[in-house]
């Protein structure tokens, strides 16, 4: 995997009306090994993570290029990732580098009160800043609901629907304004 290839990066904290989206410290592996133990958050994913992998995690996860930790009041309640990976069909991604893929994971207890439209919005709207004109792509199972809505509220437009580890693939494009 390919990293965004931006110098300024680690961008400094994105402060949004009740979010920071900070880079990753060594206090948010906890909250890290509950996002990928939870059943809840991989029910779309292959499910959770087994113990030992979740031990086998850095004393500071997800200290790379492209993860954003989402914190609300000091404390870690999701992750929102912009990587260059190839998970839509085949015929979409560009050979060399592949896409810039918008990923997020977020604590069951923090569902449905708009941090992850609000999350995803700021590191859309920083990535526009660094990268004038690029696409983002994001990929989820059609059956995903939760998913499906916020990629609307994001304005992802539909590429196409493929098949792809047993379920319907929903793959779409947003574009900066």
């Amino acid at each position: 995997m390919a990293d965004l290839g931006l110098e300024e990066w680690q961008p400094g904290p994105i402060r949004t009306e009740r979010l920071v989206l900070r880079e990753s410290e060594a206090r948010d592996r906890a909250a890290f090994a509950e996002i990928y133990a939870s059943a809840e958050v991989g029910t779309y994913l292959g499910g959770p993570q087994p113990q030992d992998e979740l031990d086998r995690m850095p004393e500071v996860p997800g200290r790379r290029p492209g993860v954003f930790v989402v914190d609300l009041g000091g404390e870690m309640i999701g992750l929102v990732l912009l990587e260059r990976r190839n998970l839509g069909p085949a015929d979409w991604l560009r050979p060399a580098s592949g896409e810039v893929d918008l990923g997020y994971l977020f604590l069951p207890g923090a569902w449905g009160l708009g941090y992850a439209t609000e999350a995803c919005a700021a590191a859309l709207d920083w990535f526009a800043g660094a990268h004038p004109g690029e696409s983002v792509v994001l990929c989820t199972q059609s059956a995903n609901e939760r998913s499906m809505r916020l990629a609307a509220k994001l304005g992802f437009v539909e590429a196409q629907r493929f098949e792809k580890f047993g379920a319907e693939q929903w793959f779409g494009v947003w574009s900066p304004a």
